[in-house]
Order: structure tokens, then sequence, then C-alpha cells
């Protein structure tokens, strides 16, 4: 075996290790988040998760563009940490405080602009959550770097158990909406605490010229790709907020939320390791990277498509089971927005491609080109089919623009995609005909809508599996996990 073997195998382990920590994290992480959403649901009005989802955007965009992708230049960083850390932790920490400060008194013309300007308090109070993270960015990065994600999750998990509890006692109280933005102030400084021990960097502040340019050299295409990546995100809450008002708003973002399980569990845990993996990769040549995505992504793309098509299928019972019968407008978005999920997640994974690449202004292209479409499509849509066309434009501009865009870069990066297409086929198929199998089942009259959600979403599951993974790759599995748990007895 080669260096170069040996280098890639220990990567895939701490990886793969990594991956393990962030699912099983960010699973748990979801549970908790989802009982928590669950309860707000029958605590607070729609109206009140509309003017949230206004704060929430706001927060998106501060929130990738406050450290100028410096936690993703600290991962990439080829040299020692020790040498660039106290400049890194200078730079986030200055942009942050004067990033807050701009949007603390832009705060009321931005809400006034999505028509909904009782969020200003509530704005104000979330984003604030910048300046903690800001100071933690680079403690972060380090752990990812080093892919020690189980301290990163453990530390993440504390985090939402005192949102949770902050933000359900004060919901109860009537709080409003103010409720989910104290409740992730306090959340964020707690994790962050834990972050800042746990990373173990010494606390040091400096300003190396030279690092700091190479820093930035890297961090602001990135910074403003994922600037642009928020406008993606936050497009849509402006959009409706202003024209079908708060209370649209509120239906549309609990789909948004639903559509995004999968990616709040998979994406999240995939991006911890993701860009250090794909890094480490890249440091070897254009080779090594394309045959690590021609593996991961088919992989990706055969776990995503059942959760879309049975979403789908399953739309109506699931948002009435889950959240009550007052929430059913949110059930048509739902069935539009898990394409979008499907295209966010594979789009996300070409970015962390070619940040682990380098490529950061191919990311940042990606990103502009995506929002050139989006924002007209967005605003025709809700003028001409209100929530559901809202969600129609977002996905038609994901599938025609970005989806594209992305493949582009990676070509462009030196990926070789052309091997990964025939992987896909399968998964399609599957995904259809368990979704037509899943509306079959669910049509049959069953006596409550959890039974019928939970009877047609197995069949409609083991269809999938059935279809879309070979017999031989399940024993594999099988053979892998035994392989793992004799190792673990060792």
């Amino acid at each position: 075996m080669t260096a170069s073997e040996v280098d890639t195998a220990s990567i895939g382990r701490k990886a793969g290790r990594g991956l393990r920590w962030s699912l099983l994290g960010n699973i748990v992480n979801k549970i908790g988040s989802l009982c928590m959403g669950l309860v707000l649901a029958r605590l607070l009005a729609p109206s009140d998760f509309g003017i949230y989802a206004i704060a929430f955007a706001a927060t998106q965009l501060v929130m990738n563009i406050k450290d100028v992708g410096l936690i993703a230049a600290t991962v990439q960083w080829r040299g020692k940490l020790e040498d660039m850390a106290p400049t890194a932790t200078t730079l986030t920490a200055l942009f942050s405080a004067t990033l807050y400060g701009i949007f603390f008194f832009a705060a009321p013309y931005y809400s006034a602009l999505a028509g909904i300007p009782e969020a200003t308090p509530v704005v104000r109070l979330l984003t604030s959550i910048i300046l903690i993270d800001g100071l933690t960015a680079v403690r972060s990065a380090a752990l990812l770097r080093t892919f020690s994600q189980d301290k990163l999750i453990l530390a993440n998990m504390v985090g939402l158990v005192v949102n949770a509890s902050i933000a359900i006692s004060m919901a109860a109280g009537g709080a409003g909406a103010l409720s989910f933005a104290y409740g992730q102030v306090a959340g964020v400084t707690v994790t962050g605490v834990l972050v800042f021990l746990a990373a173990k960097v010494p606390v040091r502040v400096g300003l190396d010229r030279e690092i700091a340019r190479k820093l930035l050299r890297f961090g602001v295409p990135l910074a403003a790709s994922l600037g642009v990546e928020a406008v993606l995100i936050s497009a849509d809450a402006m959009i409706i907020g202003r024209v079908l008002g708060a209370t649209a708003l509120g239906y549309y973002l609990l789909a948004f939320n639903i559509a995004g399980w999968a990616q709040s569990v998979i994406g999240s845990a995939i991006r911890y390791v993701s860009v250090p993996g794909f890094s480490r990769l890249s440091e070897q040549d254009t080779a090594t990277l394309s045959a690590g995505v021609q593996r991961s992504v088919p992989l990706l793309f055969t776990g995503l498509v059942p959760i879309a098509a049975l979403t789908a299928a399953l739309a109506s019972p699931l948002v009435a089971v889950m959240y009550g019968g007052q929430w059913a407008p949110s059930a048509t978005v739902l069935r539009f927005l898990v394409v979008l999920t499907v295209v966010r997640m594979m789009t996300s994974f070409a970015m962390d491609i070619l940040i682990g690449a380098g490529a950061t202004r191919s990311a940042l292209w990606v990103n502009m080109g995506w929002a050139a479409a989006l924002i007209p499509s967005l605003w025709v849509g809700t003028h001409v089919d209100g929530l559901r066309g809202a969600a129609i434009g977002h996905a038609v501009a994901g599938l025609l623009v970005a989806i594209p865009l992305a493949m582009l870069a990676l070509h462009r990066a030196g990926v070789q995609l052309a091997p990964i297409a025939p992987a896909l086929v399968r998964p399609l198929f599957a995904g259809a005909l368990a979704a037509a199998v899943t509306v079959l089942v669910a049509q049959l009259g069953w006596p409550h809508q959890a039974v019928e959600l939970c009877v047609a979403g197995s069949v409609g599951l083991l269809t999938y599996v059935a279809i879309a993974v070979p017999w031989d790759q399940i024993r594999r599995w099988f053979a892998v996990i035994r392989r793992e748990e004799a190792h673990a007895v060792e």
C-alpha cells in the first residue's frame, strides 16, 4: 500500500468516525428540536411563526457572513493551527461585532421591507447570537479540523436542552415569537462556552498581516458565496411575508422546516466531515478527489430519494398527526418543498467539495446564478398561486439552474462526474414507484391518520429498499457492521 493510499484510508477512518458521531448527534438534536416544535406549534399562533421566520432569515444571513469564511479557512489551513489561531480569532470577533452593530440599526428597515414591522425586536435579539459565535468560531473549526465531532455534538445537545426549556416556558407565559429568540440565544451561549473549553486552543489575539491575507483570500469569496446562499434561504420568507402576510408565512415556515428535516440531520452531519475530508483528499490529487466524490454522491442520493418521495406522498397525514388540523395549509406546500430539499442537499454537497478543493470562487458563482433565477421565480410564483406557487418556483429554480451550475463548477474543478449518472437511475425509479405505492395504500380507508401514516410509509419504504438497494450491497453492509462490532469488542 502506498503512502497516498495509507493517508486516504486514515482520512476515511477519521471522517467515518466523525460522520457517525455527527449523525448520532444530529438525530438526537433533531428529535429534540422536533419535540420542541410540536409543543410550540400548540402554544403559538401561525403569525408568531411568521414573525420568527423573518428573524430567522436575518440570522441565517449574518451567520453565514459573520466570520468572513474563516471557519472553513481554519479547517482548510495547510499549516499549523497555533500559528494562525490568534489572527483568525481577532478577525472573527471584529467582523461579528461590526456586523451586529450594522444589523441592529438596520433591523426596523429590514422588517418593514418584509412587510412585518413587528418582527424588529425579535430580529435584534436573535441576530445577537453572532457575537457569541464570533468568539467561538475558531474553536469550532479546530474541532472540525481534527474530526472531534463528538465534543461539538455534545455541546450542541446541551445547548438544545437549554433552548427548549426557555423557549417552551416563555411561550407558555405568552411571550409569542420572542420565546424562539430568547431560547436560541441562551442555547447558543451555553454551547459556545462548552466548545471554547473543549477545543483547548490557547486564548491569544493578534494580527499577522501575511496570515490575515491568506485567510481572507480563501475566506472572502466563501463568505460572499454563503451570503448569497443565505439570500437563497431567506428570499422566500421576505417575499411571502410581504405579499401574503405573517400567518401565511407561518404555514410556509412549518412546511419548510418539515422538508428540511433531512438536511438538518443528514446534511449537517455530512458538512461536519465533508469539508475537512475533501480538503485532505484534494491534497493528494484530483483523481483521488474524484474517486471520493464518485463513491459518496450515489450513496447520498440513494438516502435522500425515499425521504422526499414518502414525505410528498404522505404530506397531509404527516402534518395533521404531528401538528394538528389547524396547520393543514402547510401540507400542500410541503409536497413541492421536498423537491427543494433534494436540490439543496446535492448542491450543498457540491459546495463542500468545492470548498475542500479550495475553489471558493466557483461556489460563489453557483450561488449567484441560483439567486438570480430564484428571486423572480419566487415573486411570480407567489403572486400567481400563493404559497403553492412560491414552493413550485423554489423547486423549479433549483432543478433547472442550481443543479446544472453546481455540476459545471465541479467539472471545472477537475471532478469527473460522468461515472455517477448510471448509479442515480435505480434510486430515481425506485422512488417514483415507492411514492405511487404509498399513495395507493394511503387511500385504502384507514381508521386514523396515524395508522395511515405508519402503514403506508412502511410499505413505501420497503418497496424502495427492495428496488433501490441490490441484495449483495445489503449483505456487504451487514458484513461491515459485523466487522465494526468485532473491532469494538476487541
